[in-house]
């Protein structure tokens, strides 16, 4: 379900998105309102779901995770139970940044950032360990030239 949003609503969310840690009244001053207002609206979204939990983002090579891979994974198991062990195996591990499910040849792609080669394979025999996959192929970021969590409002 899709929520109605206003121009002004859109200016909050671009700010929000831009810099979540700056105050109301700053993003107020920049979205031409007041604070009581902004506040309401910023309420009223995050009830209605429009916004969700807030972090930092955080620089990986910074802290010492300088491999990001794209792991492309095929499976031959589409049960209700192997797709549960798989989907826990996923989100109990940290390294996995984000998993998709998808249409084609290939039935998922994770980004998993770990430190080094040696890591991703530690990594990968875990994982096998505990859910029998068909094939595995692992892609190596050799640069990330565009990252962003923005929505173009």
């Amino acid at each position: 379900m899709t929520v109605r949003l206003d121009q002004t609503d859109r200016k909050i969310l671009a700010e929000l998105q831009s810099d979540a840690g700056q105050s109301l009244d700053e993003i107020a001053r920049k979205v031409g309102s007041s604070k009581t207002p902004v506040w309401n609206r910023i309420r009223k979204m995050r009830e209605a779901g429009v916004l969700g939990q807030q972090t930092v983002v955080l620089d990986a090579e910074k802290l010492g995770f300088d491999a990001c891979f794209f792991v492309l994974i095929r499976t031959s198991e589409h049960e209700a139970e192997w797709q549960q062990k798989f989907l826990t195996a996923l989100h109990n591990r940290p390294e996995v940044q984000e998993a998709h499910r998808l249409a084609g040849d290939i039935d998922y792609i994770l980004k998993v950032r770990v430190q080094n080669a040696r890591a991703y394979d530690e990594f990968y025999q875990a994982l096998i360990s505990e859910v029998k996959v068909h094939n595995v192929t692992a892609l190596l970021s050799m640069e990330e030239i565009k990252s962003t969590t923005e929505l173009p409002l």
